[in-house]
């Protein structure tokens, strides 16, 4: 059977604009819906061709290329070449706002929120490691109170003897609904939570819930070059998954999350590390050789120029940090800062009001000569 124009379907002219088309649209959701039209076996192709019929023509490259050569430009006359609906519950759910599996939550279809089953929750663990450690990588152990089945009930949530009675509220269902107005409305039964069933003694140790929380050692592995903020995913290691979740549940996973100490010796901005040392001024003028030390314990020497000055950064080569998954290292800068010496002895003193006395302040200091010259000349200008 050939495919019905797609503007025909939606009952809207060619030069609808968006605004019209998706008002049509979300009326004839509403009135051809399989689930409102339980009784009527075309309902369900129905609703299909409504949302093939859309999903062309709200998108805005596709309508273009539908309306010059009509459904042979997307193959087969279909939707399909372009990508196109995969679940006739996918449009539905994002014309009226809702979130992975919401149409199943508001008309209680077959979303795809079933489908996937029923995994247990994710957790999160804060891990604070050194800067020492982010450098070299580390295997540690961790202790996480993760939820497991509980022994005493084996996860039905009742005590030794007592029967699992199917909710009186909901019918097993899980679910119950309430009218309002328009629409059907669904949500968890309050009374068995959404279980479908309802245990009258629950079991001491887990209080009926059928899990109980076990703190667990868990052994992970830092890698060489982690940085602060990493996220660490072990998959499988969260929590178990809720009772009657069937084969098809699945526990959690568990989430890492790496902060990294701040250092006392140590800045870092990626790979690189960045050091402050000071100078002593005589080595600062004259020359001579500082020793640092460097992340992975070791130290280095590293020779002054004479006339280094305060800020003069010097690098390092591979002397920063590990890279991750990789066995290159970043660089290490020294920032040099000169130290004037204080508590001077009085040969101290001598020495250098001798120096003063030779010229040293003006001949030896250009850049404070020529900050003085400037204040001369911003002076005489306000004079005149």
């Amino acid at each position: 059977m050939a495919k019905r124009d797609y503007y025909e379907v939606l009952g809207c002219s060619k030069t609808a604009d968006a605004k019209t088309l998706k008002s049509a649209y979300r009326k004839l959701a509403m009135d051809y819906h399989p689930d409102r039209n339980p009784d009527n076996p075309d309902a369900e192709g129905q609703f299909k061709e409504l949302n093939e019929a859309y999903s062309i023509l709200s998108d805005t490259g596709k309508r273009a290329q539908y309306d010059q050569m009509g459904h042979s430009a997307f193959g087969q006359g279909g939707a399909g070449g372009g990508g196109g609906f995969h679940d006739f519950n996918d449009i539905f759910s994002q014309i009226f706002g809702q979130q992975g599996g919401g149409f199943s939550e508001m008309f209680g279809g077959g979303g795809r929120g079933q489908q996937r089953g029923v995994r247990g929750a994710d957790l999160r663990y804060e891990l604070e490691i050194t800067l020492e450690e982010a450098y070299g990588g580390k295997d540690l152990e961790i202790k996480v109170p993760i939820s497991e089945t509980c022994a005493g009930c084996e996860g039905d949530g009742a005590a030794p003897g007592a029967e699992v009675e199917t909710c009186a509220s909901c019918s097993g269902h899980g679910k119950v609904r309430t009218q309002q107005g328009f629409f059907t409305m669904e949500r968890p039964c309050p009374r068995c939570g959404g279980q479908g069933e309802y245990v009258s003694d629950p079991c001491r140790k887990c209080d009926g819930v059928g899990q109980v929380r076990v703190e667990t050692a868990l052994d992970i592995n830092i890698p060489a070059g982690v940085e602060d903020g990493t996220r660490i995913r072990l998959s499988g290691q969260g929590d178990a998954a809720p009772k009657n979740s069937g084969a098809r549940g699945q526990r959690g996973d568990l989430y890492i999350f790496v902060a990294v100490a701040p250092h006392g010796l140590f800045e870092r901005d990626g790979a690189s590390l960045f050091c402050h040392a000071p100078v002593p001024m005589t080595c600062a003028a004259l020359g001579g050789e500082v020793e640092i030390p460097t992340i992975d314990g070791g130290r280095t020497k590293i020779k002054i120029p004479a006339g280094s000055q305060t800020g003069k950064r010097m690098r390092l080569r591979a002397k920063g940090m590990s890279v991750l998954r990789s066995s290159a290292r970043g660089d290490m800068y020294v920032e040099l800062g000169v130290e004037t010496p204080s508590q001077l002895n009085p040969r101290q003193r001598e020495i250098l009001e001798e120096f003063r006395r030779e010229g040293g302040d003006e001949t030896c200091s250009p850049a404070a000569a020529g900050f003085l010259e400037k204040a001369r000349r911003f002076w005489d200008g306000l004079v005149d």
